[in-house]
C-alpha cells in the first residue's frame, strides 16, 4: 500500500485530486485494485491517507530543521543565527510556494472531511508543539519575550509563513526582499534585545 500512497502523493503534488483514478494508480504500481479498496475502504480513503502522508512529510521536514536549530543554540547570537535562515527558507522561494499551496489545499479538503481533519490535525499539533518548544527554549534563557505565550508566538509564526499563500496568488505579489525585511522586523519584536 505504500507504493499506492507514494504514487497518489506524487500525483497530488502536480494535479487536482479529482483527476486521480485508482485504476490508473493500480496499473502504475502493480497493486491489485481490490486490495486498495480493501485496505483504504474507498477512493476518498486513499486520497485522505495520501494527503495525510504528504502533509506529515512536509511538516516533518520542517520539524527536523527546527529541532536542529533549537538543539545547536547556546547563546542569543547562535539562536538568532540558527533561526534567521529558517525564517527565510520557510517563507521564500518557488519550492516554498508549492509547499504552502499543497498544505493549504490539504487543509481546505479537510474542512469537509472530518476523518482527514483528525489525521492532519495530529500532525499540525506536532508541528506547533515543536515551535512551542523552540520558543520556550528561547524564553527560558531570556532571549524571547515572556509576556507573549510560547503557543501564541508559535501560531503567529505559522500564520505569517503560511498566510503568505494569499500573496502567492496575488497578481502583484510583494517583492521577496521586502517580505524578508518585514519578517526580520516582526521577529526582532519578539527578542529581548540587550
Amino acid at each position: 500500500m505504500q507504493a499506492v500512497l507514494d504514487e497518489v502523493c506524487a500525483q497530488l503534488m502536480n494535479t487536482d485530486e479529482s483527476l486521480i483514478r485508482i485504476p490508473e494508480v493500480c496499473k502504475a504500481t502493480g497493486v491489485n485494485y481490490g486490495s486498495v479498496y480493501h485496505h483504504f475502504g474507498s477512493r476518498e480513503g486513499v486520497i485522505d491517507a495520501a494527503y495525510n502522508m504528504l502533509f506529515s512529510k512536509l511538516a516533518e521536514e520542517d520539524i527536523q530543521l527546527l529541532r536542529e536549530a533549537n538543539d545547536t543554540a547556546t547563546t542569543l547570537d547562535e539562536y538568532i543565527s540558527a533561526l534567521a535562515p529558517l525564517v527565510e527558507r520557510f517563507s521564500s522561494g518557488p519550492d516554498r510556494i508549492k509547499r504552502r499551496a499543497i498544505r493549504v489545499r490539504i487543509v481546505a479538503a479537510s474542512i469537509t472531511r472530518p476523518d482527514l481533519q483528525v489525521l492532519i490535525g495530529l500532525t499540525q499539533s506536532r508541528l506547533t508543539d515543536e515551535l512551542v518548544r523552540l520558543v520556550e527554549y528561547g524564553q527560558a534563557r531570556g532571549w524571547l519575550r515572556r509576556d507573549v505565550s510560547a503557543r501564541s508566538m508559535a501560531v503567529a509564526v505559522q500564520v505569517l509563513i503560511f498566510g503568505r499563500i494569499l500573496d502567492d496568488i496575488s497578481l502583484n505579489p510583494i517583492d521577496t526582499t521586502e517580505w524578508e525585511f518585514a519578517m526580520g522586523v516582526f521577529f526582532a519584536s519578539v527578542f529581548n534585545q540587550p
